[in-house]
């Protein structure tokens, strides 16, 4: 070796000494690599398998399969590396995840109220001389948490259920619906600019003497639904409606509302189109009585169970706090049938453990603590995500960011990406980071989610969607066997970047 090569031999050792900086950046880089080359779909889909099968029965919010979904989820978050921490925040306490100090390890629990129907639920339609008795599941599906039913009424059609005398719309002018039983769309007509929930138009419909309910989806579709792949089957769906305010209700298939409405006598078949076309157009009422009637009968079940949250943690150095989150819960077995609810949301479970599992394995520590969230009661308002927001067990203002991972499975191969708080450039870089920036679909504020009660606190959030069509989106069909395991990965890549450039380099 001559001279030359020696001193520069020893220069470059000097700089790798006088520059730790670079040592780590280094390390950093190689760490994030090797984490993201550990994720693996076959582990994904082995645990959404797990959640959607029938051990866990639909997972719905605040039955015993939630518990045992939850112990399941607290299982793995420990297999995978996790601490629990203790909380000691007024929650209540689990079983098998309890302290000798009386603490809840990684767990928060509440009380909230659940609705069973019993499998015999029946909807039946048609003329006084016969009524015809629907499919459920297919036909139609009752409320979730809609009274018991055993009435029989006229159907009369309302357009989307509105009554606002200040802008001039009222859908129930020129019809009698005391005593019988509304039709409505789902959603607002076009022109209308305010929100209009589902509850108020169940709200309306009691007080102008209905005794029970149908809503459908209208043939005609707003962009945003055409977005989403919205269809006309009915979907599971928690009314929200107070106890004393609710009457009894069933979502039906915009196939049978059509079927309701062509049956009146001179009309053409596409008149729920044509109905729905006008309404968009004019705030002008197009409420019409048709010539069929409607029976509907089932039992609901009313209790208190516990709806549980399972927190993992990987402590950080510094004192702030970055929160990745997916909700657990789904639809549990409503009249009888299996809401396995794989992309929603075992799929953004599935994905929350496997970061976990990648980041548990990197060292050094993130500079900031990292909290994998597996929320319950989100199909019910969001209720486990409102709890934590509410009792946070770190100062919601260390919270820097809340990333949430919802329908993580089915698609088109694209991400759709909801920010609110960030500059939207930063997850175009993380994009780059995870090598799926041309896949990434980047948007403002993502409506509903459990996001939404963070947002409302003030922390930024970061929301993660499979992009395109899921049809079976609330449905029974939601199953294993309908995941895509390439935008599974590509959603853990890019969930893992996201929570790399948040906690490690903040």
């Amino acid at each position: 070796m001559n001279t030359w090569r020696i001193r520069t031999l020893t220069c470059l050792m000097v700089s790798l000494v006088m520059n730790p900086q670079f040592i780590l950046a280094e390390s950093s880089e190689t760490s994030f690599q090797h984490a993201i080359e550990s994720l693996s779909s076959d582990r994904m889909l082995a645990d959404i398998r797990t959640l959607s099968g029938p051990t866990f029965n639909g997972r719905q919010g605040g039955t015993k399969d939630d518990l045992d979904s939850a112990r399941w989820v607290a299982h793995e978050f420990l297999s995978a590396g996790l601490r629990l921490p203790r909380i000691r925040n007024g929650s209540l306490i689990i079983p098998l995840l309890i302290g000798k100090d009386g603490a809840t390890s990684g767990a928060m629990a509440t009380l909230v109220p659940t609705a069973t129907m019993p499998s015999d639920s029946v909807l039946r339609i048609g003329k006084t001389n016969g009524l015809t008795t629907k499919q459920p599941g297919t036909d139609y599906l009752p409320i979730f948490d809609s009274p018991s039913a055993d009435i029989q009424g006229q159907i009369v059609f309302v357009g989307y259920g509105i009554v606002d005398s200040a802008r001039g719309i009222d859908d129930y002018a020129g019809v009698d619906v005391n005593n019988r039983i509304v039709l409505f769309l789902r959603g607002k007509p076009e022109h209308y600019p305010h929100p209009f929930s589902h509850a108020d138009k169940v709200q309306i419909a009691q007080d102008h003497g209905a005794i029970g309910y149908l809503t459908a989806t209208g043939p005609v579709l707003s962009p945003y639904e055409i977005r989403r792949g919205v269809t006309g089957n009915p979907s599971a769906f928690y009314g929200q409606v107070p106890l004393e305010l609710a009457i009894p209700g069933a979502w039906i298939s915009t196939a049978l509302a059509q079927e309701i409405l062509s049956e009146s006598k001179g009309e053409l078949p596409d008149r729920l189109h044509a109905l729905q076309e006008r309404l968009n157009q004019s705030p002008s009422s197009q409420a019409v009585p048709s010539n069929q009637f409607a029976s509907l009968r089932w039992e609901t079940v009313r209790e208190e169970g516990l709806l549980i949250n399972v927190i993992g943690m990987i402590p950080g150095t510094g004192p702030e706090t970055v929160i990745v989150g997916a909700h657990r819960d789904h639809f549990g077995r409503p009249g009888g049938i299996l809401f396995p609810g794989a992309d929603d949301n075992a799929s953004g479970t599935a994905v929350i453990l496997e970061v976990a599992r990648a980041l548990t394995q990197v060292e050094p520590p993130p500079s900031r603590t990292i909290l994998f969230i597996s929320f319950s009661g989100e199909e019910h308002d969001l209720l486990g995500s409102r709890l934590y927001t509410s009792r946070p067990i770190v100062p919601l203002d260390t919270t820097k960011a809340m990333i949430n991972i919802d329908h993580a499975g089915v698609g088109n191969g694209r991400l759709t990406v909801g920010v609110t708080g960030f500059e939207k450039d930063t997850f175009l870089e993380a994009g780059k980071t995870a090598g799926v920036h041309d896949k990434i679909d980047l948007y403002g504020f993502f409506p509903g989610g459990d996001h939404v009660p963070f947002k409302e606190a003030g922390v930024p959030t970061v929301t993660v969607v499979s992009g395109g069509v899921h049809p079976h989106f609330h449905r029974p069909t939601d199953t294993v066997e309908t995941i895509d395991p390439e935008i599974l990965h590509t959603v853990a890549r890019y969930v893992l970047a996201v929570t790399w450039g948040q906690a490690y380099e903040p």
